[in-house]
C-alpha cells in the first residue's frame, strides 16, 4: 500500500471532508495531470514585481490554458504548472504539522484547513532562501482556496498581497484530470 499523499497526512481525517475532486486531486497514486484554464492577474508596484520575480510566478494573462502536474516522491510532491505555456514549479512536504511549499527563492508554510468540503490553505512563515525569516505579519494576504464548482471541476484561487506594495498576484480557475 502507497504512503499517504502529503495534503492526506497533514489533514489526517478532515481530508474525508474535503469535497471529491479536490480530495481526487491530492490522492496522488501516482503522476497526474490536469488540464483547464486561468486567469492571471500581476500586481503594478516595483517591488511586486520583484517579489512575482523571487517566486518565480507566471506573468498575467486571461484564459490561459492550465496544465498541472503532480508527482510524489520521498515523501514530498512537486507541482509543476504550465500557465500559458510559461512554467511555474514548487514542492511540497509535511513539516511541524504545516505544509512547506519551496516556490523560487522563497520558502512558505501553510496551516491547511477544510470547510464545507473546501481546502484553505493559510500563511504562517516565510522564509527567502529558507533560511532567512520575513515576518509572518507580512503575508497575512497570501491565502490559496481549493473547490469544486457546480459542474464538478476542481477550482483553484490563489492571491498574494504585501502592506504598503499591494496585490503581488491572483490566480483562479479550474482543472479537470486528465
Amino acid at each position: 500500500m502507497a504512503a499517504a499523499s502529503v495534503f492526506a497526512q497533514l489533514l489526517g481525517t478532515g481530508f474525508q471532508h474535503l469535497s471529491p475532486i479536490v480530495a481526487r486531486l491530492h490522492h496522488l497514486d501516482g503522476p497526474t495531470q490536469w488540464q483547464g484554464q486561468c486567469v492571471i492577474e500581476r500586481g503594478r508596484h516595483p517591488l511586486a514585481r520583484l517579489c512575482a520575480w523571487a517566486a518565480r510566478l507566471p506573468p498575467g494573462g486571461q484564459a490561459l490554458a492550465t496544465t498541472v502536474t503532480l508527482q510524489r516522491r520521498a515523501g514530498q510532491e512537486t507541482w509543476t504548472r504550465h500557465f500559458g505555456g510559461v512554467p511555474m514549479r514548487s514542492t511540497m512536504w509535511p513539516w511541524q504539522g504545516r505544509l512547506r511549499e519551496r516556490l523560487g527563492l522563497v520558502q512558505f508554510d501553510f496551516q491547511l484547513a477544510v470547510q464545507d468540503g473546501a481546502l484553505t490553505w493559510n500563511t504562517r512563515a516565510v522564509r527567502l532562501l529558507g533560511i532567512v525569516p520575513l515576518p509572518a505579519a507580512w503575508f497575512a494576504g497570501v491565502q490559496c482556496t481549493e473547490a469544486a464548482d457546480e459542474q464538478g471541476r476542481y477550482t483553484f484561487d490563489a492571491r498574494a498581497s504585501l502592506p504598503l506594495i499591494g496585490p503581488i498576484v491572483h490566480y483562479r480557475g479550474g482543472l479537470l484530470p486528465h
